[in-house]
């Protein structure tokens, strides 16, 4: 099996709902995102996904959060945007283009970080 990574960053506002704490107030971060492929056939070059492309399709979905105020975009509906439903967001975009998404993973500091990962299909 095989898996390739990349990572990128961005930069958003939100605020938690159904939380207590300073975290329930509007508040930023620079997330460190990264994301996963995985897949046991490579290419004619050996290659399983090539590395331009993931990080290319990355920063695109990265661009429809980044400097924005999570809370206010359709997709989270009302739903708090939590770094779980930020990861998850990130995987469903990106398995849009790659159906062998294995995971991706949100930093919202250096030593706190969700993953979201595909489950069996």
């Amino acid at each position: 099996m095989f898996e390739i990574q990349a990572e990128s960053m961005f930069s958003a506002a939100h605020h938690l709902l159904n939380y207590e704490g300073k975290c329930e107030h509007q508040h930023g971060h620079n997330w460190k995102v990264v994301v996963a492929v995985r897949g046991e056939k490579l290419d004619k070059s050996n290659i399983l996904v090539d590395f331009k492309a993931l990080k290319r399709e990355l920063n695109r979905v990265l661009d429809l959060i980044d400097h924005k105020d999570l809370n206010e975009l359709e997709y989270f509906g009302g739903e708090s945007p939590s770094s779980e439903m930020i990861a998850k967001f990130i995987f469903d975009e990106m398995a849009k283009t790659f159906d062998c998404m294995c995971f991706s993973a949100v930093w919202e500091t250096p030593t706190s970080c969700a993953k979201y990962y595909r489950t069996e299909k």
